[in-house]
């Protein structure tokens, strides 16, 4: 019963964070009410995680509860970017898809797997694997707030929302430095697989790892693009969502067929 009530409060708080945050897109006011409400539902969910991490003892790998803690980190480190950067708008989008994933989790709980004992240096390629598709989330986030903000600016006048959205080099700018920033771990969680994992072109570990390499390229490939040919724009929102979808594959494509549709472990 207690847990219940931590993810209503955790759900109610994504939710009033998200509306509150839209609501300030449609005046000139920006107050840090939204973003305490946004740590009061990712603590919340976070502490959720926990209790299921301890009565389990160790990661559970099913599809909603790894959806859900990689929402919970990825409101987690936007919160933190907010600080000082000016990515708190992401919250729109964000805050809901977290809320979505804490609720199927728990409406859900039959759909588990047996976790696994897993050594120290395998937890340290899990915990890279998902801090970077996480960071790489963000980074797609701000690539499609990016493209917007590019369309409407094209709009005499641009919408009103626009209007109290960063300057799109500043945009930019926080893109790129999302994007290398994922890509440290991306590379971290790819050379751990190689030395850890005993067969890393196993079944329903080959396309996971073909997957996450053709993305390492892609995204090598748009920081070197942005540094020897100043790529930005529609370049960069393209480059970013193709390598964001490869990933995106790559880590729930599988899942959600084997365990969702043929009801098989992934």
């Amino acid at each position: 019963m207690n847990s219940l009530i931590i993810e209503i409060v955790a759900v109610g708080a994504y939710i009033s964070s998200a509306f509150l945050l839209a609501k300030e897109s449609l005046n000139e006011q920006s107050r840090p009410t939204p973003i305490y409400i946004a740590w009061l539902a990712t603590l919340a969910h976070a502490s959720i995680l926990c209790m299921h991490f301890l009565h389990t003892q160790g990661f559970n790998f099913s599809f909603f509860n790894i959806a859900s803690l990689i929402s919970c980190l990825v409101s987690l480190l936007l919160l933190i970017a907010a600080i000082n950067k000016p990515v708190k708008k992401l919250g729109i989008a964000l805050f809901p898809i977290a809320a979505i994933m804490l609720t199927l989790n728990h409406l859900f709980p039959h759909l588990t797997q047996p976790t696994q004992a897993y050594t120290t240096s395998m937890h340290l390629h899990i915990l890279t694997s998902i801090i970077a598709f996480s960071l790489l989330n963000i980074a797609a986030l701000q690539a499609i707030m990016l493209a917007i903000h590019e369309q409407q600016l094209r709009n005499h006048p641009p919408k009103h929302f626009i209007l109290h959205l960063p300057p799109l080099q500043t945009m930019e700018s926080l893109l790129f430095q999302m994007i290398g920033t994922g890509m440290i771990f991306l590379s971290l969680s790819l050379v751990s697989g190689f030395i850890f994992i005993e067969d890393l072109f196993a079944q329903h570990l080959a396309h996971k790892t073909i997957l996450s390499i053709l993305a390492w390229f892609i995204f090598s490939g748009l920081l070197f693009g942005r540094v020897r040919y100043g790529w930005r724009g529609k370049t960069a929102v393209k480059w970013t969502l193709s390598g964001f979808t490869l990933l995106l594959l790559g880590y729930f494509g599988s899942k959600l067929v084997l365990e969702l549709i043929l009801h098989t472990p992934a």
